[in-house]
Parts: C-alpha cells; structure tokens; sequence
C-alpha cells in the first residue's frame, strides 16, 4: 500500500461545534507527531488570491537578470527581496539548490522599530506586487495562528501559548520559481536538496507541479501530489527541539522532474518564534517522550 501524508479539515476547526474542533486538534498533533506533515483542507484563503500571487511572481523572474538583482539584499543575508538562482544550498550538499526566489516577511508599522528587517518591493517594475502577496502574507500569518494554536491544545497548553512566542518573530513567505533544467545540470544539483526545516510551522501553498517528497520512517520517499485544494503543512527543528521530539522535524526535498522543460512556482511560509524564545526542551515533554 503506497503510504500518503494525512488529509485533515480546516472545517473541523472552525465549525463552532466542540466535538469537530477537538478531532481536528487531534489529528493535527498526531499527524506531526507521525510523520511531521500533513495536508490542510477548506483553509480559507482564496485560490484567486494564490494564483495572483503567483502571477507576480511569474512576472518578477520574468525579468532580465540585472533587473532581479537591484532587488538583492546580500547586507541582510537576503532575508528580503530577490535571491537569485544557484545562491542557496541545503545544509552538507555542496551543489546549489536550482531555484531562485523573493522573501517577504511582516510589514513594518508606523511607529514600530521591529528585530525583523522591512520588506523589499519590486514597485517600479512589478506595480501589483506588493498588494497581492503582502495580501496573501497576512492571510497565510492568520491561518498559521490557527494552527499553532491547535499544537498548543494538542500539547496541554493554552491556545496561544505557542502563538505568543511568535510575536515580533521573523516569520518569512517565499515565492520561489524553479525554472527548466536545460540541458546541463551540475552532477548532485536538484531542485531542492533532502533538507529539514529550521522554523516552527511551515504552510506550503501546493506547488505549481509536482516534485516534493517526504521521507518515510523507513527511509523511503512518499510523493506529495500537487492539489491546489491543499496547504501543506510540516513541523520543523525549532518546533521538534521544544518538544523533545514529540512533533517531527522530517526530511523532505524537491526533486527533479522527468522533464526539463517544466517549471514549478511554490509559497512556502516558514514561521519563526522570536530570537528571545528559550527553545529549550520543557520538562514535561521530555517525561512526556521518556514515556512513548
């Protein structure tokens, strides 16, 4: 039987009856204490909304190469604006991932001096850009909410125990573009290398195409097919470190397609607690995984 990540209901949770909301905790905790993903129905935020958002994206890498590369900010370690193709590297593999991609994080308010740097827009050259994707940002930081809160439930904690540590936490919304391959591809490069995530919470927006793959507890691979219906959610080191282990930090990667000819676009949010955050492993999970 050919193994799939969990499909779980966003309905449940904000249906208003208390039966379907704690299955859904439920199923959202056991799901990332498993196989640390799982796939989220009836989100909420628009399709419409995704596929703009990918169109300025599209429109973005469309551009000459020294255009994209007024918009790198190598002075904050790009963690804002455009990262060109072949700069980043999974951790141990020497061959850069093929991808290039825009990072955009919290807008600064007025008046606020905030640890996380200010967005980057490509205003003069993309004018509906920053709009749309700041749009998709919030919406995607709200759901995000949600589902920390459903970790916490499901952990013995209040709501918005986990929720709270990532206020003025540098969480971060790429729009990357993994163009063709071409013809010549460097030996070991793919598109994104075996990899686990360093954050708390990931929500991947369904990819444009096929690719990704999490890796089983037998070391085998499980194809997450593209359904633009879902959100892809995964729990990552920080979220795993807190819990002992409880929540997984899996390996996952994007690999090559059949074809060179096919480009893939993908929204990931990658959500981040604050730098003041004691990520240490609470007493009562490390009990709690003694125990298992």
């Amino acid at each position: 039987m050919v193994r799939s990540i969990p499909i779980i209901d966003f309905a449940d949770y904000t249906s208003g009856d208390a039966e379907r909301r704690h299955n859904f905790v439920q199923a959202v905790g056991d799901s990332l204490k498993d196989i640390g993903f799982f796939a989220l129905e009836n989100h909420g935020i628009p399709l419409e909304l995704i596929h703009q958002s990918y169109d300025q994206g599209d429109a973005f890498f469309g551009l000459p190469g020294e255009q994209k590369m007024k918009y790198a900010r190598r002075e904050i370690s790009h963690q804002r604006g455009y990262t060109a193709f072949g700069v980043e590297h999974a951790k141990d593999n020497p061959a850069p991932d093929l991808k290039e991609f825009w990072q955009t994080g919290r807008t600064h308010k007025l008046g606020e001096s905030p640890s996380y740097p200010a967005n980057v827009w490509p205003e003069e050259v993309v004018p509906k850009f920053k709009p749309i994707v700041d749009e998709l940002y919030n919406q995607m930081e709200s759901l995000s909410c949600d589902l920390l809160s459903a970790c916490s439930l499901y952990l013995g904690k209040d709501s918005d125990w986990l929720v709270e540590m990532t206020n003025d936490g540098n969480t971060i919304m790429r729009i990357i573009h993994y163009p063709p391959l071409g013809d010549e591809v460097p030996e070991g490069a793919v598109r994104s290398a075996a990899h686990e995530d360093i954050n708390f919470i990931t929500l991947l927006v369904t990819a444009t195409a096929d690719g990704l793959e999490v890796m089983d507890h037998d070391g085998t691979w499980i194809k997450v097919e593209g359904d633009e219906r879902y959100i892809i959610v995964d729990s990552g080191d920080m979220i795993q470190n807190l819990t002992n282990g409880l929540f997984k930090s899996t390996t996952h990667r994007v690999v090559n397609p059949s074809s060179n000819s096919v480009r893939r676009f993908l929204m990931p949010m990658f959500v981040h607690p604050r730098n003041s955050i004691d990520l240490t492993p609470r007493p009562e999970f490390i009990a709690m995984t003694r125990a298992c």
